[in-house]
C-alpha cells in the first residue's frame, strides 16, 4: 500500500487559481455625522478610518498583500445609504502582476448611493505591469437625488517596461435608468489600443464623473483641457443627465494626474454649487 501524503495548504484565502476576496463598506447617518456600522476587509483589503472631514466618513484601503495576481477575484461592496457622506481613497497604487499562470485576474468595485447620499471613490491610479491580464468593472447604482465624484487613473507599465493588458467596463445607472455604460481595453491583444484614435502612443489613461443634481440647472459644455497633444490631453463631455465625464490621456502617470486635478478646479470654478466637488484625494 501506497501512503499519499495530504495536500499543502493554501495560504489563508488564496486558492489553486488565485485569492477569493471581497470587502465590504456601509455608511449611514448617525446624529450629525456619517458613522460606519460596516467595514469589513478581507484577503488583500485592509480597510482604515480616517479622520473625518464635516459629516464625511472617510476609508482608506490599505493592500495586505501583492494583489491582483493573474486568477485573484476581488470585489469592493460600498453603499452610503440615505444622507450619508462617504469617501473612499487608498494608501497607495494597486499594481496588477502577472499570475503563475496565463489566468487573468478580476477586480469588480460596485458602488450605492442612497436618496440624498454623497459617494466619492477616489484611489491611487492602477498600474498594470507587464505580462498582467486584468479585467476591472464599476458599477454604480444611484437615487435620484445622490451625487458621485468617481476617478480612475490606469497606467500601463512601470518605468522601462512594456505594458500589462487591461479591460475595464463602468456602468452607471440613475434611478434605475443608465446614465452611462463604457468598455475600453489597453495593452498587447487589443486591436488599435496604441494607434491614434485611442491611446496614441501614451502610456496613462484616465476618466473623472462627476453626477450631482445641480448640473440640472447649470449645464457644461463641452472642453479641452491640456497643452500639446504630445504632453497628454483631456476633454470634458456633459453627459444626458446631471453630469459630466472628463476622459485624459498622457504620457506618464504624473502628467495624467495634472490633467485630472486641473479638470477637478474647472467643474470647482465653473459650477461651485456642486457640493461633491472639492480638492483632496
Amino acid at each position: 500500500m501506497t501512503l499519499v501524503p495530504p495536500p499543502a495548504a493554501a495560504a489563508p484565502g488564496r486558492t489553486a487559481v488565485g485569492v477569493r476576496a471581497t470587502a465590504r463598506i456601509t455608511a449611514t447617518v448617525g446624529g450629525t455625522a456619517t458613522t460606519l456600522p460596516v467595514l469589513d476587509g478581507d484577503g488583500p483589503f485592509e480597510l482604515r478610518r480616517l479622520r473625518s472631514h464635516g459629516s464625511e466618513a472617510r476609508v482608506c484601503i490599505v493592500g495586505a498583500m501583492s494583489a491582483p495576481l493573474g486568477g485573484d477575484r476581488l470585489r469592493i461592496e460600498a453603499t452610503a445609504q440615505q444622507g450619508a457622506a462617504l469617501h473612499i481613497t487608498s494608501a497607495a497604487a494597486t499594481l496588477a502582476l502577472r499570475g503563475p499562470d496565463s489566468e487573468h485576474a478580476t477586480y469588480d468595485v460596485h458602488l450605492t448611493a442612497g436618496e440624498h447620499a454623497q459617494l466619492h471613490w477616489l484611489p491611487k491610479p492602477l498600474i498594470c505591469a507587464g505580462g498582467s491580464d486584468l479585467r476591472q468593472t464599476w458599477t454604480v447604482d444611484l437615487a435620484p437625488t445622490a451625487r458621485l465624484v468617481l476617478r480612475e487613473e490606469q497606467i500601463l507599465g512601470r518605468t522601462g517596461e512594456s505594458p500589462g493588458h487591461v479591460a475595464t467596463r463602468l456602468t452607471v445607472r440613475r434611478g434605475g435608468r443608465t446614465l452611462l455604460d463604457q468598455q475600453a481595453e489597453y495593452g498587447p491583444g487589443a486591436p488599435g489600443w496604441d494607434g491614434p484614435a485611442v491611446l496614441a502612443g501614451h502610456r496613462a489613461a484616465g476618466q473623472l464623473l462627476i453626477v450631482d443634481p445641480v448640473f440640472e440647472e447649470t449645464p457644461l459644455e463641452v472642453q479641452l483641457l491640456g497643452g500639446s497633444p504630445e504632453d497628454g490631453q483631456a476633454v470634458l463631455t456633459p453627459l444626458a443627465g446631471p453630469a459630466a465625464l472628463v476622459t485624459a490621456v498622457a504620457p506618464d502617470g504624473l502628467r495624467l494626474r495634472h490633467l485630472l486635478d486641473t479638470a477637478q478646479a474647472t467643474f470647482r470654478r465653473t459650477v461651485p454649487g456642486a457640493s461633491a466637488i472639492r480638492e483632496g484625494r
